[in-house]
């Protein structure tokens, strides 16, 4: 009696769940949530016929996020482009991507997109802004706000802010001051440029070229030298509300690069992580007198220091 030829496709499938059981005895393949489906088991198949299968080392891990927290998570290949990642696989906050509101500098470290602001975690877990012209200091009954950093356009950045309280700020947000070669390496871009949308300086593109409120609301001091020595004077509230001098995060378009990342040069000093106090890439009165664009950096004032100028943002460790 003659047999009946089995379809090609059946064979197809057989030999694709031979090599399905093979391959996950051996520990060495990675399923989807949708494999059990007949398109993932044809599309097994169809790998199989073409003597095509890969074995791929498994890429679903417990791992520690940079806050110390435990996380369970499936993590793309570094070379999977995000673009093409599943909507539940897009960056979330320590997933081994960058955070939606961090830019990923070569997939070796994120970075905050903008200039950091702030939000009080008030008593009942509420958040509320923080005002940008506001210290964190401690209040007259004794209480310290709590607060931490956020990142997003379109606001005007934390002054008025020290090194250690902004340290603090991004810690409280699981992440942490940008270590000042990070910094530098994100300023300058991919295209490694000295303003980041340039080799030279284009005033007027980053807020580089403000007005001044010490001259405007303290002139005789100022003229003393006796406004730069005065904690008062140089943390005055008005200082960073008068037209023409702190510009909203990334109201400045051209002021970025090709890593997506606004505001570095210019706008507000940035404070990174040196226990001696520094802070970099200038502020919107002045972007050269201490290095040019991101090469600027400022250490002479301890890592408590604050004034009007002083702001910050943020950097976290990639996943791995």
């Amino acid at each position: 009696m003659k047999k009946t030829p089995r379809p090609a496709w059946l064979i197809g499938i057989a030999i694709g769940l031979s090599a399905a059981a093979f391959l996950n005895t051996a520990g060495l393949a990675r399923f989807s949530k949708d494999v059990s489906n007949a398109g993932g088991v044809i599309a097994l198949a169809e790998l199989a016929l073409k003597s095509d299968v890969r074995a791929a080392a498994p890429s679903d891990s417990i791992q520690l996020s940079s806050a110390g927290g435990l996380r369970l998570g499936t993590f793309e290949r570094a070379s999977d482009p995000v673009d093409e990642l599943d909507d539940l696989d897009r960056p979330t906050p320590m997933n081994g991507l960058c955070p939606a509101d961090m830019a990923s500098i070569d997939d070796r470290f994120c970075v905050d997109k903008y200039e950091a602001s702030l939000v009080e975690i008030l008593p009942n877990g509420e958040e509320r802004a923080w005002p940008y012209f506001q210290s964190v200091d401690k209040r007259p009954d004794g209480t310290v706000p709590k607060v931490r950093a956020v990142s997003q356009p379109g606001v005007y950045p934390q002054g008025y802010i020290s090194g250690k309280q902004a340290a603090a700020a991004c810690k409280a947000s699981g992440k942490r001051l940008c270590k000042p070669q990070e910094w530098k390496t994100a300023c300058k871009g991919p295209e490694k440029k000295q303003y980041g949308y340039a080799d030279t300086r284009a005033p007027g593109v980053c807020n580089d070229n403000g007005k001044s409120g010490l001259g405007k609301y303290f002139a005789r001091e100022v003229a003393t030298g006796a406004a730069y020595s005065s904690a008062k004077i140089m943390n005055d509230p008005q200082l960073n509300q008068m037209p023409g001098s702190l510009a909203e995060t990334g109201s400045h378009e051209g002021c970025t690069n090709g890593y997506g990342v606004h505001d570095m040069v210019g706008n507000i000093h940035e404070w990174v992580d040196d226990p001696a106090g520094t802070f970099q890439g200038g502020y919107y009165l002045d972007v050269e007198k201490n290095g040019d664009g991101c090469g600027y950096r400022t250490d002479a004032h301890e890592v408590w220091y604050h004034d009007y100028s002083t702001g910050f943002r943020c950097c976290a460790d990639v996943g791995q």
